[in-house]
């Protein structure tokens, strides 16, 4: 069985970019220099806190882009179903959620034109981590599990390692997104935070529907050269 994502997703989308930086102006900045080789963009935790955060996003839209707000709101349900409810219309195409299945349900119940991503088991998390949380099953086992709830819950698709990523398109098929963190093109360095890792073609040949990279572009020499890459990758599987 195939697990190529099967959904009408124009390829160039299907690459997200994190813009996992200390101020709007150097978000721009990358953006800007990326120009048409991005048309998905991650702003997270980090960015918000900066301030200008919605005039960030809304500076995205109107160029065009899509924006994935990555805060992974978890609180009582009802702050985070305000949470939610404060990003509808506003031209966001996904927002990340993260806890029990009544936070993931207040998420669901408000989301409109906003798609919910559950976070299953973040990717720089590793065996040890897992048990040092207190969780003694299989991470894959966690992760569908994980995935299972979300659907249930209203969400629309989970935040899952590569390496989860089959064992969920088998089960879920096309009725979850999928969507990648973790993308390392090259062998991982010792020093990187993220542990739960794969490249790009072996992210999608598991069933991710998109994928999210950041530091493989930003860090690049030439960072609209290094996406331009991984969207050759990407056309190589997915032909338009």
């Amino acid at each position: 069985m195939s697990l190529l994502s099967a959904k009408p997703i124009p390829p160039r989308e299907r690459l997200i970019c994190a813009l996992d930086l200390p101020s709007a102006a150097a978000a721009r900045e990358l953006v800007t220099a990326l120009d048409d080789s991005v048309t998905f963009y991650k702003v997270g935790l980090e960015l918000f806190m900066a301030g200008e955060c919605f005039a960030l996003v809304d500076w995205l839209v109107g160029r065009g882009k899509r924006v994935f707000v990555d805060l992974k709101f978890f609180d009582v349900p009802e702050t985070v179903r305000g949470a939610v409810r404060g990003l509808r219309g506003r031209g966001v195409t996904f927002a990340t959620v993260h806890g029990n299945q009544a936070i993931m349900q207040a998420a669901g119940s408000e989301k409109g034109d906003v798609k919910i991503l559950a976070v299953t088991v973040l990717t720089s998390l590793d065996r040890g981590d897992l048990d040092d949380l207190g969780f003694q099953c299989d991470v894959e086992k966690l992760v569908l599990s994980r995935a299972r709830r979300a659907l249930e819950a209203g969400c629309d698709g989970v935040i899952s390692s590569g390496l989860e990523a089959p064992r969920i398109k088998a089960e879920l098929g096309e009725r979850i997104l999928v969507v990648t963190p973790g993308i390392r093109p090259v062998e991982n360095r010792p020093a990187d935070d993220q542990k739960r890792t794969v490249d790009v073609v072996q992210a999608f040949t598991n069933g991710a529907d998109y994928i999210v990279v950041g530091r493989p572009i930003r860090q690049a020499v030439d960072p609209r050269a290094a996406a331009e890459s991984i969207q050759a990758s990407i056309a190589a599987l997915f032909p338009a």
